[in-house]
């Protein structure tokens, strides 16, 4: 597969949830010229979008996040072993972490998302977030 398409799996309109009631949808796009993927999520009390390229110097999927929070997130990751894996360094209430987002099981029609925290430099991580994805008929 071409680096340039490995977020292809992501494209689409698609509905999306989590934990007990959590649900949203997700509509997922190529701009400029297909060489930026856009997100646009909804759900209840979030919005946000995000904008994703691929640099090919780095050999790196860049991706930038920001919602209705005021939040600005940025990462870089790549596809590797069947996930999708972008990650960033943060600081979490005054406390230095890594952050990580990973897209597996990944299927035509549905997936799964986890918004993932390491506390030891990446040895190990905990999801705190998991979304199902499936797309819309």
């Amino acid at each position: 597969m071409n680096a340039e398409n490995q977020f292809d799996f992501w494209l689409g309109e698609w509905n999306v949830t989590w934990g007990e009631d959590g649900k949203g949808t997700n509509h997922i796009l190529r701009i400029m010229n297909d060489k930026i993927i856009q997100e646009n999520f909804s759900a209840p009390d979030l919005k946000g979008m995000s904008v994703s390229s691929y640099d090919p110097e780095r050999n790196l999927w860049c991706q930038t996040w920001v919602d209705n929070n005021g939040t600005y997130l940025d990462f870089t990751g790549k596809f590797e072993d069947g996930k999708m894996i972008l990650a960033h360094d943060a600081i979490v209430r005054g406390e230095a972490c890594k952050q990580r987002m990973v897209w597996y099981n990944i299927q035509e029609n549905q997936f799964d998302w986890n918004w993932e925290r390491s506390d030891d430099g990446g040895t190990t991580w905990r999801a705190l977030w998991e979304i199902k994805y499936k797309r819309k008929k």
